[in-house]
């Protein structure tokens, strides 16, 4: 593992191993100089390639033919920002140090400075850190109108920091968090980061896009119905750890009871709701275009529903707004029923009145009726009796 350049005289040792540390001694005719070695060894865990959220240990060891120096050692992480840690363990030899939880930016070249007075040492000692996973947020909520196309794609990073080791993925469905799981489709990357996937579920109508791009996981939901909300989990899976990014999926429509034109004088009601309930931040309102601010009505917290009364035609909005950022909007329009129609609807309400009230007198009359033959037959019955206990025919002279 060593060689001696003829030239200059230079010792070079390869593979430098913490054994190596020592003093070398050139000897040239009656000259004699002295150099001691001191060699560092630092490792990370799990070969510096991890998943999300893991907590990295950092070990650094020394060897020297002197006293071991204390050594002062700081982190700066590939945006040459310092990094907080805890030594976990200390000695002359060695020293163990936690780091924070890591997330897919830290990925980069990090700097491990190590200082110390006596001797004076100043080194920097550089180490790669790979963080496989998605460059998107942990959960990211997306909105959709019914019947409309929604897109869902996750971005992963392994290109981007060159991974060179095979993985497999995921990604499942569920409507509701405590809901069974349903696996939509499976793939896997190779070392050399090719990508395949296949479909596994049958029942659920998906497409998957052919995308140029190996790194992004696609879905596509040509027409959104109101139960493909919930939660679309796409999970990383690398040497028996997993890691995985969720997108919220929320399906918007809006209907009216009862449906159909507007007839004059009559309420319709306009409802605008959503498939599960909002964050608090987060809120449905109906807004009639070119109204006042009467004719604005608004959720109330976490609420999944809205509801306004509408007496008169016209164009209603019902927007979903995140804090200050309004996400989506869908319209409908109330129409005013034709006069015919109000005739009609004004005829038949009259003719309905009309109706109700003669069949009532009619049910009125056949009671009294009823009840008169009734009493008539009771009578009879009495005289009949009379009759055969007195045993007596009165003829008429």
């Amino acid at each position: 593992r060593s060689e001696v350049n003829p030239n200059s005289k230079h010792l070079k040792v390869s593979d430098l191993r913490l054994s190596d540390a020592g003093i070398y001694t050139c000897e040239y005719d009656s000259h004699t100089v002295s150099i001691s070695l001191h060699v560092f060894k630092l490792m990370i865990s799990f070969d510096g390639l991890f998943l999300p959220n893991e907590v990295p240990e950092l070990t650094l060891m020394q060897n020297s033919s002197h006293l071991l120096p204390d050594l002062n050692i700081t982190l700066f992480n590939s945006d040459n920002n310092r990094v907080r840690t805890k030594l976990l363990q200390k000695t002359k030899q060695k020293y163990i140090l936690k780091l924070k939880q890591l997330e897919a930016m830290d990925s980069g070249t990090w700097t491990c400075h190590v200082h110390s007075d006596s001797p004076l040492i100043n080194q920097n000692i550089s180490f790669d850190v790979k963080v496989l996973g998605f460059q998107n947020p942990d959960l990211e909520r997306r909105y959709v109108i019914v019947d409309r196309t929604a897109i869902l794609s996750w971005h992963l990073n392994f290109q981007k920091i060159k991974w060179k080791e095979g993985f497999t993925g995921q990604l499942n469905w569920k409507q509701q968090e405590s809901a069974t799981a349903h696996e939509l489709l499976e793939f896997n990357v190779t070392a050399r980061g090719e990508k395949h996937e296949t479909k596994k579920c049958s029942h659920f109508w998906f497409e998957i896009p052919n995308s140029k791009s190996e790194s992004i996981i696609t879905v596509k939901l040509t027409k959104v119905h109101f139960n493909h909300s919930g939660q679309y989990q796409c999970q990383l899976a690398y040497n028996r750890r997993q890691v995985q990014s969720t997108i919220e999926l929320v399906v918007m429509k809006v209907s009216a009871n009862p449906v159909g034109p507007l007839p004059r004088g009559a309420e319709v009601t306009l409802i605008c709701q959503v498939s599960s309930p909002l964050p608090s931040n987060t809120h449905l309102y109906w807004e009639r275009v070119n109204g006042t601010h009467t004719d604005i009505k608004k959720s109330k917290q976490h609420e999944a529903k809205v509801e306004v009364n509408v007496s008169a035609a016209g164009l209603w909005n019902c927007h979903l707004i995140e804090g200050n950022d309004r996400k989506i909007s869908l319209n409908y329009t109330v129409e005013e029923a034709p006069v015919w129609i109000s005739y009609v609807v004004t005829g038949a309400s009259i003719g309905g009145s009309v109706l109700a009230f003669g069949l009532a007198c009619l049910c009125i009359i056949s009671g009294i009726s009823w009840q008169r033959r009734r009493q008539r037959a009771k009578r009879m019955v009495r005289a009949r009796q009379y009759l055969l206990e007195n045993k007596t025919c009165q003829c008429q002279q």
